[in-house]
Formats: C-alpha cells, sequence, structure tokens
C-alpha cells in the first residue's frame, strides 16, 4: 500500500518548546491519521527528524508498502537522500533511527516542499505548542 507523510516539527525558540506533526494519506488523498507529538525543549531539526520519525513508524503500523515523505525542511530531506552530511552528534542518532525505520519499506522516497504546501502538518505542530502551553 502506497502512503504519503506530510511531516513537520517546530520549535518556538530554537531551542525551545518543541513539537512535531504528522498526516499520513493514501493514494486517493483520504487522511488515514493525523497527530501531534510534544518533544519537551528541543531544536527545529531534532523536531523535524522526530515527525519523519513518528510518521515512519505510523506508516509502518498502517501497513504501508511504499513511502513518500513529504517535507518542508531542505536539510533533513537532503540528509536522508544521502546528499548532505549529518555532522551533529544529536541529528546523527535521529537520523538512524529515521534510516532503520525507512528501511521496513520496500520504498521510501522524501519531497521537500514549501511551506505553505505543508499546512496540515504545521497546523498540528502549532496546536500541539499552543496546547502545551496552556497546560504549564
Amino acid at each position: 500500500m502506497k502512503l504519503t507523510i506530510y511531516s513537520d516539527g517546530g520549535a518556538r525558540g530554537n531551542p525551545g518548546p518543541a513539537a512535531a506533526g504528522i498526516v499520513i494519506k493514501d493514494e486517493t488523498g483520504k487522511n488515514l491519521d493525523a497527530f501531534g507529538e510534544y518533544l519537551g525543549e528541543q531544536t527545529n531539526n531534532f523536531a523535524e527528524y522526530s515527525a519523519l520519525i513518528a510518521g515512519l513508524k505510523r506508516a509502518y503500523e498502517l501497513g504501508g508498502t511504499e513511502i513518500e515523505c513529504i517535507l518542508d525542511s531542505d536539510l533533513i530531506v537532503n540528509q536522508m537522500k544521502g546528499l548532505f552530511k549529518v555532522k551533529e552528534p544529536t541529528l546523527q542518532k535521529l537520523f538512524i533511527q529515521a534510516y532503520n525505520s525507512a528501511s521496513k519499506f520496500r520504498k521510501v522516497s522524501y519531497r521537500h516542499t514549501p511551506r505553505e504546501n505543508n499546512k496540515e502538518a504545521d497546523r498540528l505542530v502549532n496546536e500541539t505548542l499552543d496546547k502545551q502551553a496552556i497546560l504549564k
């Protein structure tokens, strides 16, 4: 089953309160799942990787075999494609987690999209951060 993961991560302050937003759609564009995760005090890049990892894990649970990952982080897309090196030690660990999660699928591709084309995942990031701020 081919699935598309739209993922986004963000931190208010970088580092600061961070969250991930994930939307998973089937081939017809129907939402199969959409959720946000609060990540604590982290960087934007940590949040972007965390969103990708969460999306890959959920796509596997949903039975996905071919996955298209759409992110608005050019850095993460290029690192996952092997075009950029991952130099930062924390991101290296997250890269390995993402790589291992992706290896469970028959096919995985990564595509960069402008933020305005990733509104659903971005909205989930902001809703999650707003909810966390209310809880404090």
